[in-house]
């Protein structure tokens, strides 16, 4: 469960932008839209939070520094070698970060424990880094390093309610690894939960697309009936869904092109199989029509990909990132998507939603609470602002959102020139 989510000096991000998913003031749809997370303090939090704002305004980078703290919590340890970089960019248009570390912290419970975990770190090594753990309500050092440039060394603070082998795991952290990942690759139990809600709780999509296998693989188990259910609440009129697994074959290959290429085409792929996907229709006269999956409109390819992936959020009670969920989706479908998240039918483990979106209609659709919306917007210095709705104290029930959104009241609007610059 996802409490808060803070970067720096990333990207588009120059100062500290925090988000957060706890419930703000307000009784309304307090039932679906809310849940009380179960750990020694008790914490209230949101199912859900779309966050709007114009192109270029940081919108995207903003999820993608989840992202990549993501991919070097998973990576540093194991996928980096020494001297290999950082995937960090810091924030270009000004002379003091240009050269300083990017910063990422993040707020979580997994098993009724609170962890606050972080760090910053340049291209060429980590930083800092920090864990605070929440056990029995009161936080607890874990551990923590910090680059110290004078000694050029780490100055370590590895905490007594850590236990295992500490020594051996900060001997063994490298400069650009993190010694959170290089201790649970080193068999650390105690700091295994961390690792995994990164591995597996935290689910991103549009960073890098969602591959349609990923719901085809699932149509082949106990999942295909819900992924099924899925695609007819969506009114997509598909009645089945077939799978095709094929070897790859040399003969597919374009006959003009080289043997040698073909050659390494077939060593590269003689393991893998490939997946052809086919849709079942049913014809006004009652027959069964196949389509390839190619055939399918872009809005049913993607919804067809989300359904394998959200539903495996549902069933386990994962967070989901979705950048521009709006692509290709008719506004009653992001509608659907969002209120699976506020449905205690559904969403019985508490799964968490959070998106971009420029689909502005459902802001007066009794859909979300006002500690739910989000923006986004450059600010003089082209860096990136994030700030909830709750910031301009909007009336319950007695404000048009979408209007007033749209007037400019909250801001992160683009900003029109007149026609005559076109000429």
């Amino acid at each position: 469960m996802l409490i808060e989510f803070s970067v720096a000096n990333f990207l588009s991000v120059r100062d500290k932008q925090t988000f957060s998913l706890c419930r703000g003031r307000g009784d309304e749809l307090i039932e679906s839209n809310t849940f009380k997370a179960k750990a020694a303090n008790e914490f209230e939090l949101l199912r859900s939070a779309a966050i709007y704002g114009p192109n270029a305004s940081g919108k995207s980078n903003f999820v993608y520094a989840l992202h990549i703290m993501q991919v070097i919590v998973r990576q540093s340890a194991a996928g980096l070698k020494r001297g290999d970089d950082l995937p960090v960019m810091p924030f270009r248009l000004s002379q003091s970060t240009l050269h300083a570390p990017s910063e990422f912290e993040v707020s979580f419970i997994v098993d009724g424990v609170r962890y606050q975990y972080g760090f910053s770190a340049t291209t060429e090594r980590v930083h800092q880094e920090w864990l605070l753990a929440y056990p029995k309500g009161r936080p607890q050092h874990w551990f923590g390093r910090e680059w110290n440039e004078q000694s050029n060394s780490y100055d370590w603070d590895l905490g007594n309610n850590l236990v295992g082998e500490k020594i051996l795991w900060k001997k063994s952290t490298r400069d650009n690894a993190l010694f959170l990942s290089t201790a649970v690759q080193l068999n650390s139990e105690q700091l295994q939960p961390v690792y995994d809600w990164f591995d597996k709780t935290l689910r991103m999509s549009g960073i890098d697309g969602l591959p349609v296998e990923l719901t085809a693989t699932r149509c082949e188990g106990k999942q295909k009936a819900q992924i099924l259910n899925f695609l007819q609440m969506a009114d997509l009129s598909i009645s089945d869904i077939i799978v095709e697994k094929r070897p790859f074959d040399i003969e597919t290959l374009p006959k003009e092109m080289p043997a040698a290429v073909k050659e390494a085409f077939a060593e590269d792929f003689k393991d893998k199989q490939f997946v052809e996907i086919k849709t079942v229709h049913e014809s006004a006269d009652g027959e069964t029509v196949l389509f390839g999956f190619k055939d399918e409109s872009n809005g049913t390819q993607k919804i067809f990909a989300y359904a394998g992936p959200l539903i495996h959020v549902l069933n386990n009670g994962c967070v989901m990132f979705i950048d521009e969920l709006h692509n290709s989706l008719h506004p009653k479908l992001v509608w659907m998507l969002v209120n699976l998240f506020h449905s205690n039918e559904y969403n019985s483990k508490n799964a968490q939603l959070v998106f971009t979106t420029h689909e502005t209609s459902i802001l007066n659709q009794e859909v979300f609470r006002r500690d739910q919306i989000w923006f986004c917007e450059k600010g003089g210095g082209q860096d990136t602002n994030v700030y909830p709705l709750t910031d301009f104290s909007p009336r319950k029930g007695r404000e048009n959102l979408e209007l007033a959104y749209l007037s400019g009241r909250y801001g992160a609007l683009p900003y029109l020139r007149p026609h005559e610059h076109l000429t």
